[in-house]
């Protein structure tokens, strides 16, 4: 709950998540929106359930992605860390120069793959 002019109210979750199948066993995570504290539990259930199934190979994409927060770096790190277990990898595509910024501030660059177009990121995935 946020509030507005005293008030509280409930917060739009702002994030839309579409799973597609992609060449032989990858799957692409399309997002868009925001990624914070409220909407990140709906991107974790996404990718949870890719690896629930066995899909150990990922490119999310970001490139609609306005905002990212905390929370949601946490959610990508925690998908990268199960599908290592399976000694899987995930990509990202990623071309907004501030969410760059934080992947670079953080040193989240050094873990995942971060490429300019989905294409790139497939390839690199095999």
């Amino acid at each position: 709950m946020t509030t507005f002019n005293g008030k509280p109210r409930k917060r739009n979750l702002d994030i839309k998540v579409t799973v597609r199948k992609a060449h032989g066993d990858c799957y692409v995570v399309d997002l868009s929106g925001e990624i914070d504290v409220y909407t990140s539990p709906k991107v974790k259930e996404a990718i949870g359930e890719l690896i629930d199934r066995g899909v150990y190979h990922l490119v999310i994409n970001l490139e609609k992605v306005r905002y990212i927060d905390s929370t949601g770096l946490g959610v990508l790190i925690g998908g990268l860390k199960r599908v290592r277990e399976h000694g899987g990898s995930v990509n990202l595509v990623c071309t907004n120069p501030q969410i760059k910024k934080i992947f670079d501030i953080t040193g989240l660059v050094k873990i995942f793959g971060m490429f300019e177009n989905e294409d790139v990121a497939m390839n690199a995935l095999v």
